[in-house]
């Protein structure tokens, strides 16, 4: 099977403009359609597709959901796209561009229900699926055709079709033989699109692609790389690689297989999540340390509230500021042991913040964890004692507080910034 029909289903060898069954020009055609089983499936525009399905009346509007008037855009649906709106951008930037657009406040639980509903469909075709976020996930079909009866490319057809018909939000998918080509393959032809990217292919697909389309590779890597004369994929395919591992380390050899279309990463449905985060946007800017103190505890937190929830520790904490440039400014520190605590986690951040220069002013304050391990291991760490009985303190106000609420048990910290 070369070539698929989306909307009928019919499959044939030939390249075809038109399904010869029902005439629609939904048809798939790829040499290894028939062979391809990991995706990436992509929900379009999800957060604005589930505000537009839910008020009909916005269907052919442009449509941005994000927060207050420092804020940024979490989503645009497309028409709004069509004058400039990004995810990220600041959303006075994004009402300049675009000042027809009609702004939603965001609502996550809303959309984790959908995203939830999605994978219930995912599940029934395999369990190796491995969510990036509440809007895609990576899927290995790989050996499940004789239990369907049907190829992963038809699988994934009736699933889109599926999803579509039933929940009412479309989704785009990318097929290959790694997670890295189907990751691109599904971002080729959005809305509903269905692309695939063989093997056979890949290098001289991604040749003459930028740089910055490889995974981890930010403003800065692009400049350093750039300063070697190596702007496009195919550049780094065919670089020298001491020149890359002198200039990037590992990571200079992870970039030179990617360059060549090689991904060896599994789809793995037990991954742990790279970060549990939290931040807030002021109303003003803040310069004084103890006024982005006060706004800092309440984020700690809520994040040693979430890895206490998840059962896990972080190794590696991390403190984010914004400047009123929109600049991003991120400060890691590896702890000496795991935590799940709001104490420690604040202790490193504040130490963190008073690291940076003093007098500057700030848009936007975040805290995190990262690195993460299982928290029963970390709590046998013979050196924990102390962070332990922190634990343990911190775990009894999460039981007090969902007994009682929120404002049952307020420390002290969170008064002062009261």
């Amino acid at each position: 099977m070369k070539c698929l029909c989306r909307d009928c289903g019919w499959t044939g060898e030939a390249k075809v403009s038109r399904c010869p069954s029902c005439a629609s020009p939904r048809v798939v055609f790829h040499e290894e359609l028939g062979t391809l089983s990991i995706a990436h499936l992509d929900c379009d525009a999800f957060y604005a597709s589930v505000e537009k399905r839910d008020a009909p009346e916005l269907r052919d509007l442009p449509v941005i959901v994000g927060g207050g008037k420092r804020g940024v855009v979490t989503t645009a649906c497309y028409i709004a796209r069509m004058s400039g709106p990004r995810s990220a951008m600041p959303m006075y930037k994004a009402l300049k561009l675009c000042p027809q657009a009609v702004v939603i406040k965001p609502n996550f639980a809303k959309y984790k229900h959908e995203s939830a509903r999605i994978h219930e469909k995912l599940d029934k075709l395999t369990p190796l699926i491995q969510p990036l976020s509440l809007d895609e996930a990576w899927i290995d079909l790989t050996g499940t055709e004789r239990l369907h009866g049907a190829t992963p490319a038809q699988m994934l057809a009736r699933l889109q079709a599926e999803i579509e018909a039933e929940i009412g939000l479309t989704v785009s998918i990318g097929l290959a033989p790694n997670k890295f080509l189907a990751k691109i393959a599904s971002e080729l032809d959005k809305p509903r699109g269905f692309s695939a990217i063989g093997a056979a292919e890949a290098q001289s697909f991604l040749a003459d692609k930028p740089v910055s389309i490889l995974p981890g590779v930010g403003p800065a890597t692009v400049a350093s790389l750039a300063e070697i004369g190596l702007k496009t994929v195919g550049d780094i395919a065919a670089a020298d690689l001491k020149l890359l591992a002198n200039r990037l380390g590992a990571g200079g050899m992870r970039l030179h297989r990617l360059a060549h279309g090689q991904d060896s990463r599994m789809v793995d449905p037990d991954q742990s999540r790279k970060t549990i985060s939290a931040e807030t946007t002021f109303n003003d800017d803040l310069h004084k340390r103890e006024d982005l103190e006060d706004e800092l505890w309440p984020l700690c937190e809520k994040v040693a509230k979430q890895a206490r929830k998840e059962g896990v520790a972080g190794r590696v904490a991390t403190l984010k500021l914004r400047t009123p440039d929109f600049k991003i400014h991120t400060r890691r520190r590896t702890l000496a042991v795991p935590t799940q605590t709001a104490r420690t986690l604040f202790q490193v951040a504040r130490e963190l913040l008073a690291g940076e220069k003093p007098g500057l002013s700030y848009r936007l304050i975040g805290a995190g964890l990262t690195d993460f391990v299982d928290a029963e291991t970390a709590g046998s760490d013979m050196f924990a004692d102390d962070e332990r009985r922190t634990l343990k303190n911190e775990t009894a106000i999460d039981t007090l507080r969902g007994k009682f609420g929120a404002g049952a048990v307020v420390s002290g910290r969170a008064l002062k910034g009261r």
